[in-house]
This record gives C-alpha cells, sequence and structure tokens, in this order.
C-alpha cells in the first residue's frame, strides 16, 4: 500500500479524499500480461485506512508488461495510469489497546485422593 497525493473523488452524489493506494496482481499471463485491482482509500483521523473512495482493475501488456521485473514499476505504472503521486509506503499505526489485557490463572487440577 502507498500513500498519495490527496485526490478529490466524486463517489455516491458528494466529494470525497484519497490518499492512500493499494494494488493487488489479480490476473498473470506469464509473458503476455498482467491485470491489477486497484483501491483509493482515505486515511483516518488516527491514521489507519479509511473509507474505500474508488476501485478497478488496469491490464498491462506489450512492452509495458516486459519491463515490469520489480514491484516498483508495477506501483509507478499503476500511478501513472491512474494520474496519481506516490508520495511514500503507507505505514500503519502502533495502536494502544483500550484495556489491558489480563491473563486468567492457569489452574492445575488437584490430584484425587488415594484409596
Amino acid at each position: 500500500m502507498k500513500t498519495i497525493e490527496s485526490v478529490s473523488i466524486w463517489s455516491n452524489g458528494e466529494m470525497k479524499e484519497a490518499n492512500l493506494l493499494n494494488a493487488y496482481a489479480i490476473n498473470v499471463h506469464l509473458g503476455n500480461s498482467a491485470t491489477f485491482y486497484y483501491q483509493l482509500s482515505s486515511q483516518g483521523d488516527s491514521g489507519l485506512i479509511g473509507l474505500q473512495v474508488a476501485s478497478g482493475n488496469l491490464t498491462m501488456a506489450g512492452e509495458e508488461y516486459t519491463q515490469w521485473e520489480a514491484d516498483t514499476f508495477a506501483w509507478e505504472w499503476i500511478a501513472e495510469k491512474l494520474n496519481l503521486v506516490i508520495t511514500g509506503d503507507y505505514v500503519a499505526p502502533v495502536i494502544a489497546p483500550e484495556t489491558a489485557s489480563v491473563e486468567a490463572p492457569i489452574v492445575e487440577p488437584e490430584a484425587e485422593p488415594e484409596v
């Protein structure tokens, strides 16, 4: 997942901001083409992934496909096709638990009396 410069997207009758890009290769035909599923999402105030704003598929083929040797190329290709600017890698925040977890005591079974 990558952070991107914020973009405004019309979704369900209102403008929404997306600043996270996620993508997966979902269908790869070796030596021929690759289809990627992408999602554009907002980032909440707490830094967690917010609502999905847009999604879709992109297919890389031909010379572009032959140039794909590393994931960096695929990320840059997807961003170019969507007219996005990648600003970095998304790093999920560390969230402190709301309450401390308490482990239940280990209870050893009592030995049965000898008869």
